[in-house]
């Protein structure tokens, strides 16, 4: 066993040098010194303490065995060179995302509703109003109007009133008859009502029997985008017979008439602004905010997506990571840990009420201390299996904040303060060489470990823990 002194000179008074000298238990030098009397005693005790500060400065070792020295340890382990990442948590919730409320523009009473969980697909109904189904399509476009094939007056007669030709008489007429009847000339019977007309003749609603000069009718395509989106959902539902384009045409309104057939609902040929709404794709049914018997108006029911994901609260000062794309690893509810990736991030930035303090944000994610904004960042899972039977649940988000590929590693306890600043490493003998502490630079700090490097390191080196 070998302890560290420093002892002051007494036979050269005036000299004040500090010699630095080794003490083995039970050996002669021990012996030699044993007259010094009480003051090397007091002098040693005092001195000891700052065995750790002198051994860093690596005066104390004279290349001899100092297993069990003050401040030393016999616990040795070798440098090796590993990939470091530093990452960083945030607590999140798993689930299907914001609930958003379905546009129902269909007015009347309420007749059914689907369970809360239930997946809607494409012509299928997301409620019945008055016992008329609301019919999910897919598509970002509204249903801001009817569909129809329109109807309009030839243009090169409409509004003639020539020698008071042409004028719609009184009656049940109107301006536009049932095809095949027609007028009987000045002073007739107009349409198919009979009234009686000083000057006008009454105007022929068909093609046959027209006099000359009478007003026709015709028909035009009502045309648009929204045309198209919903041609496309009526081809994907498998109805044929006209063109997937941006008009609305006669073959359009035949194609509907068939679906209506299908759906149990009067064959019009037109679709009202409350026969459909447009989802995204597939729905989740998240809440019903109404019940059987009530009024559709408001936001009765209210939807989700289908697929499963994680939905933090991050702060609004702290989102360089989250970048569309960007891989995360994210431990579940029940422990396992999986892949994900960002799919999007909030642009609107929300602070926690007043006295909130930190705890769970309302939209599922940690909220941040008080008075600190936050952005909700989603992640989203390419393989939905991966993410097992539960629904929901509290997550850890944790992403990538720096990498080192191949670097020298040791563990963080094994570094040293030197005297002269920064750190180092104490190498244990390796027979040939004296244990000696060396000056390293260190890089990322990780799980634990340091990144480490200096000339005089190698992999596999051993390097000592200090006590």
């Amino acid at each position: 066993m070998r302890a560290v002194t420093a002892v002051t000179n007494e036979d050269e008074p005036g000299t004040g040098e500090t010699v630095v000298e080794q003490q083995h238990t039970g050996g002669r030098r021990g012996a030699a010194r044993r007259g010094r009397g009480p003051l090397l005693v007091g002098v040693a005790i005092v001195l000891v303490a700052a065995v750790s500060a002198v051994g860093a400065l690596g005066l104390g070792g004279d290349g001899e065995d100092s297993d069990g020295a003050p401040g030393r340890s016999s616990k040795t382990v070798q440098v090796t060179r590993a990939t470091l990442v530093d990452q960083t948590e945030i607590d999140g919730q798993l689930g299907h995302g914001p609930e958003v409320p379905f546009p129902i523009k269909a007015q009347g009473t309420v007749t059914w509703l689907p369970e809360r969980g239930t997946v809607v697909r494409r012509g299928k109904p997301v409620l019945r109003v008055d016992d008329r189904p609301v019919t999910l399509l897919y598509g970002s476009l509204p249903m801001y109007r009817e569909l129809a094939v329109a109807s309009a007056a030839n243009p090169a007669t409409e509004g003639a009133d020539t020698n008071g030709q042409g004028a719609p008489a009184a009656g049940t007429g109107g301006t536009t008859a049932t095809p095949g009847q027609g007028g009987t000339g000045q002073g007739g019977t107009g349409g198919t009502g009979s009234s009686t007309s000083t000057g006008g003749g009454g105007q022929a609603g068909g093609a046959e029997g027209l006099p000359a000069g009478a007003p026709q009718t015709r028909t035009t395509a009502l045309r648009g985008m929204d045309v198209k989106q919903f041609e496309t959902n009526l081809s994907a539902l498998g109805y044929t017979g006209f063109t997937v384009d941006e008009s609305y045409s006669e073959l359009t309104a035949q194609a509907v008439k068939k679906w209506q057939r299908d759906l149990g609902v009067p064959q019009t040929g037109r679709v009202g602004t409350g026969d459909i709404v447009y989802g995204p794709g597939p729905i989740r049914i998240a809440a019903t905010n109404t019940r059987i018997g009530a009024s559709s108006a408001g936001d009765p029911v209210s939807y989700t997506s289908t697929s499963r994901m994680v939905t933090v609260s991050a702060l609004a000062s702290e989102t360089a990571w989250a970048q569309r794309g960007t891989e995360v690893s994210v431990e579940l509810p029940d422990g396992r840990s999986v892949k994900g990736k960002v799919s999007s991030v909030g642009t609107d930035a929300s602070a926690p009420a007043a006295g909130a303090g930190s705890g769970q944000g309302s939209d599922g994610g940690t909220g941040a201390p008080e008075g600190r904004a936050t952005v909700s960042v989603v992640i989203t899972f390419t393989d939905q299996k991966s993410l097992g039977r539960l629904e929901s649940g509290p997550a850890t988000v944790r992403y990538l904040v720096k990498e080192r590929k191949g670097v020298l590693t040791v563990p963080v306890a094994a570094l040293v303060a030197l005297a002269e600043g920064g750190h180092g490493l104490e190498l244990a003998s390796d027979g040939s060489t004296a244990d000696r502490f060396i000056p390293v630079t260190t890089g990322l700090f990780a799980g634990g470990k340091v990144e480490v490097t200096s000339p005089d390191l190698t992999e596999g080196a051993k390097v000592r823990i200090p006590q």
